[in-house]
């Protein structure tokens, strides 16, 4: 049945940056499916927060994804826990926001963008799906199975559109960095590695592009992206957990090395 294929019964979950707006979602997707969530998030309390929110049999943790050691550390409790991992989602990343400190014109600009920040974005979201992959998805090659999902972004496929950052008067008023498409683009490259290398061992590696979610733009900034978009709207935060437990679960078991973009159409024109 199709409904069984969707189900995650007695399997186990990790879900990095779990506190974010779209961690929460995939931690709940996740635990609906019937999966134990380890929900992992810089901070202790947020991700406890999330794992109670999820029930009991959940767990919450801190986890810094580019540090090796408080990795290592996850795939120890779950080895002694689990004696294994079935879902591996790495979703968590920088992304410069309108919102964002550097989100002023000048600041924002190529030009001036500080590679120190380039380079904490790049050790976030790429080295942290580098070594998430390797510590804990190589605990599924060892017993011949897993998913592991690497969130990207529709901006790893196509250019951000530098007219959405523009004032209701056609003012430039912030330019979407070089930093989060260059890392999101490298992270369905990685997974294609991951895809082909692992492919023997019987571990599925696939990407989720997810569009852009509402959450507190101008007026503005939502009507341009919705006109910009085949669906005539951004993403409610909810829109990407069936797309996500499709990936985790037998539903997809002939599928990896792929992209999956759920973005309202956006890279469709």
């Amino acid at each position: 049945m199709m409904n069984d294929l969707m189900r995650l019964d007695g399997r186990v979950a990790v879900v990095t940056g779990a506190a974010g707006l779209l961690g929460r979602r995939h931690c709940e997707a996740l635990a609906e499916a019937g999966a134990t969530v380890y929900a992992c998030d810089l901070s202790a309390k947020a991700a406890q927060a999330v794992a109670e929110d999820l029930g009991p049999q959940h767990v919450g943790l801190a986890l810094d994804v580019t540090n090796d050691e408080t990795i290592m550390e996850l795939r120890s409790r779950l080895m002694d826990e689990h004696g294994g991992v079935d879902v591996l989602v790495n979703n968590a990343a920088m992304n410069d926001m309108v919102e964002s400190p550097l989100s002023t014109l000048d600041a924002s600009r190529f030009e001036n963008y500080p590679v120190k920040l380039f380079r904490r974005v790049m050790d976030v979201n790429v080295t942290g799906v580098f070594l998430m992959s390797q510590i804990i998805g190589s605990m599924m090659a060892d017993v011949g199975k897993g998913s592991i999902i690497n969130i990207a972004s529709t901006y790893g496929v196509v250019a951000p559109d530098q007219r959405l950052y523009r004032s209701p008067t056609g003012e430039q008023t912030f330019f979407k960095s070089a930093a989060y498409p260059t890392s999101k683009g490298a992270v369905i490259m990685l997974t294609k590695f991951l895809a082909t290398y692992w492919g023997c061992c019987g571990v599925r590696a696939n990407c989720l592009s997810p569009g852009g979610v509402e959450n507190g733009q101008s007026d503005h900034f939502v009507r341009m992206y919705s006109d910009r978009t085949p669906l005539g709207r951004m993403a409610t935060p909810g829109d990407y957990k069936g797309s996500l437990v499709f990936l985790a679960s037998d539903a997809s078991q002939y599928l990896t090395g792929q992209n999956l973009i759920v973005d309202g159409g956006w890279t469709a024109w």
